[in-house]
């Protein structure tokens, strides 16, 4: 009863949330549920605390995990390529070396979660393995995008293109961690019943029969094919814009962190995951905007203190926008050094940061997200506790 109370709890507040377009975890919903009915069906002290504040603290660190990771991936690789003056061959020098990162990581956790119940693999040999297999992979990688190379251009637009091969992969190995973590959500409750029916009594451990595991797989699927392309919109076009090489980095992010979770035994949410790494990418591309507004203002304010002409000031912005990185911190310099003194006040330097300041990311998207993360774990816990009522009211003899 317990269980499956948890299950119509998870279910109907997942499909609720998902039907208002709300991307809620599945991993909060079925623990907030199985506490819930514990509580109901034995008391506060049935909840293992200790076990529910590690829980609790991995749902916190994963989603800024994830963000951490896709921003400097993308950080990353906005320094190595896209803030090149020569973006095309930049791109076609580091793309395989990101693959390679995405391959190496796949590959140590093939090892390490996949195989283990044929041969158990020691994880630092696990880890070379991968790397072998990371070169491998950027060899690949590398005549592929090497056969490309006459058709892409000395651009951002093209360049960007370049990372439909990884994204692909960074996809395959997303479903995989997804698939790999968040079935077990609706197949450990089923295997409890499953097991109770069976034995007539509670097992500590149960064993997951196969046909558990395909109800389990065919959910995911049929949920993908219902729901998917309204979720799909909402992550990859409301929260913030998706490029190529955005998305990417993403999809990495959240696949790293899915995987070290798995590795840990953390039932950590790959949804939040995934929306964090959009928050990191996005944040970090508000971050990026507004520096880049508050040197153009710089700009403008340095040459309109030594009164030049608008002629001369659109040419500098020129000259700015066209140069790299080191020449851009080299032209600020040289304006500073050539601009009048002028001490600025806190409140405007504050007007000043303000007014330039970028927002790429939807704002009530961010709060109606982080509102349903909130909210999750004590409504499915709730909604849990009177589907076991109502299954003891219905059940045991008057």
């Amino acid at each position: 009863w317990l269980m499956m109370a948890a299950l119509l709890a998870a279910a109907t507040w997942v499909n609720t949330a998902t039907f208002v377009g709300a991307p809620v975890s599945t991993t909060h919903s079925i623990v907030g549920g199985v506490a819930g009915a514990g509580i109901a069906a034995g008391g506060f002290a049935i909840v293992d605390w200790g076990v529910m504040q590690k829980i609790i603290a991995s749902w916190v660190i994963s989603p800024v995990m994830g963000g951490v990771i896709a921003a400097s991936f993308l950080y990353s690789i906005k320094q190595t390529i896209f803030y090149k003056k020569d973006i095309k061959s930049a791109g076609m020098k580091m793309v395989p070396f990101y693959v390679a990162i995405m391959g190496w990581a796949f590959t140590t956790y093939l090892l390490i979660k996949g195989v283990k119940k044929i041969i158990e693999i020691d994880f630092l040999i696990a880890v070379g393995l991968g790397l072998i297999m990371a070169v491998i992979v950027f060899f690949i990688v590398r005549i592929l995008i090497r056969k490309k190379e006459a058709n892409v251009e000395n651009n951002r637009t093209s360049v960007d293109k370049l990372f439909a091969i990884p994204l692909a992969f960074g996809a395959a190995l997303l479903a995989f961690a997804h698939g790999s973590n968040d079935v077990a959500n609706a197949i450990g409750p089923l295997a409890a019943i499953f097991e109770a029916v069976r034995g007539g009594e509670i097992a500590t451990k149960v064993e997951i029969p196969l046909w558990v595991m395909l109800v389990g797989s065919l959910g995911i699927v049929t949920g993908l094919i219902l729901f998917g392309p309204k979720l799909i919109k909402t992550v990859g076009k409301e929260i913030t814009e998706l490029d190529m090489a955005r998305a990417f980095c993403v999809a990495l992010a959240a696949a790293i962190t899915v995987i070290i979770a798995s590795h840990l035994g953390l039932p950590v949410s790959s949804t939040h995951i995934a929306v964090g790494g959009i928050f990191g990418v996005g944040f970090l591309r508000e971050h990026l905007q507004s520096n880049y507004n508050k040197n153009i203002g710089k700009i403008k304010h340095h040459l309109n203190s030594n009164n030049e002409d608008e002629e001369t000031i659109n040419a500098v912005l020129k000259r700015f926008e066209e140069a790299s990185m080191d020449e851009k911190k080299q032209i600020l310099r040289e304006l500073k050094s050539k601009a009048k003194e002028e001490e600025f006040s806190w409140a405007q330097r504050r007007r000043f940061k303000k007014a330039y300041k970028a927002k790429l990311i939807e704002r009530s998207m961010l709060y109606k997200i982080l509102a349903a993360w909130i909210f999750t774990v004590p409504i499915a816990g709730i909604l849990a506790a009177a589907f076991f009522f109502m299954f003891r009211g219905m059940f045991l003899p008057a």
